[in-house]
């Protein structure tokens, strides 16, 4: 199984020693003084009804009760940053009811693993975001906070075995037994994922809804390939005739200015040239005298 699907993520963050890990890593704390976080809920978010995709998410609470979101999203989203905002926003208001007061509200973190490039000019694979004062840097509110991994920024090589966030993205990107292996012995905490990992993929249960949701994601995927594929044909073949029909538009102006040219050098009459040009080119007597002027000045 592959855990950057977000199904068997899911399942590896049920596990708690893997999920202390994993957000100790993320928030940069010491996972000994994380004495507790509760999983809220898992459920799929969908922008529409009929929407196969969907996302799923992994809601936690940590003991401080700041609570947290963390996505996974394989497909290219180019509205990703308006999409986390939105929900964590979501998250931050349903926080307070009907007559409380504003001290209610706790810190939201809303935590992205993407695997595509949201910022290709940038070349970090991991950012941390927060709301601040523009020149002099100081924090407006600490209550909200966003971090983003891009997977494909990862570097080839594993340079510095101490950075838990990069053992971590390593680990969600990674496909190989070896690789999982590998990075298992390197902290202790991806080795109870590693376990959990292979757990479920033992479980005949579990290896059914992980390949299900495999299969979704890979057949929206095709659907928005194809979808694209046939919206370049139609440019294309659209541009192609636009392109035959200007092609037919200028052979047709090079009809009409070879007849003036041809009919004036025999001495023709304007009139008998008019004539012709609107029986042969099914011009109006207005458009022929255009042409005409325009053409006969030329000579």
């Amino acid at each position: 199984m592959k855990p950057k699907v977000d199904f068997a993520f899911k399942e590896i963050m049920m596990d708690e020693k893997a999920r202390v890990g994993f957000l100790s890593a993320i928030l940069k704390l010491d996972p000994a003084q994380v004495r507790e976080t509760r999983i809220l809920n898992t459920y799929l978010q969908k922008v529409h009804e009929d929407d196969k995709q969907g996302i799923l998410d992994v809601r936690v609470s940590m003991n401080d009760d700041t609570e947290i979101d963390i996505e996974i999203q394989l497909s290219e989203l180019k509205v990703w940053a308006d999409r986390s905002l939105f929900y964590l926003a979501k998250m931050y208001t349903e926080q307070i009811k009907s007559g409380q007061f504003y001290n209610v509200f706790k810190k939201c973190v809303s935590i992205s693993i993407l695997d595509f490039l949201l910022f290709p000019e940038e070349t970090a694979f991991y950012s941390c975001f927060h709301i601040r004062e523009d020149t002099r840097r100081f924090l407006y509110t600490d209550k909200m906070e966003f971090h983003l991994i891009e997977l494909p920024k990862l570097p080839q090589e594993l340079k510095d075995e101490k950075d838990d966030i990069l053992l971590w993205a390593k680990f969600i990107n990674s496909e190989r037994k070896e690789d999982f292996e590998m990075l298992a012995t390197k902290n202790t905490y991806i080795q109870s994922a590693y376990n959990t990992l292979q757990v479920i993929s033992q479980d005949e249960d579990k290896r059914i809804e992980y390949e299900a949701r495999e299969k979704a994601l890979r057949d929206y995927n095709q659907g928005m390939f194809e979808a694209e594929q046939r919206g370049r044909e139609a440019g294309r073949e659209e541009g192609r005739e636009e392109g035959r029909e200007e092609g037919r538009e200028a052979g047709r102006e090079e009809g009409i200015q070879a007849l003036i040219l041809d009919n004036l050098e025999e001495q023709v009459t304007q009139e008998r040239i008019l004539d012709k040009l609107q029986k042969r080119f099914r011009l109006s007597e207005e458009k022929a005298k255009y042409y005409y002027e325009q053409y006969s000045k030329r000579e």
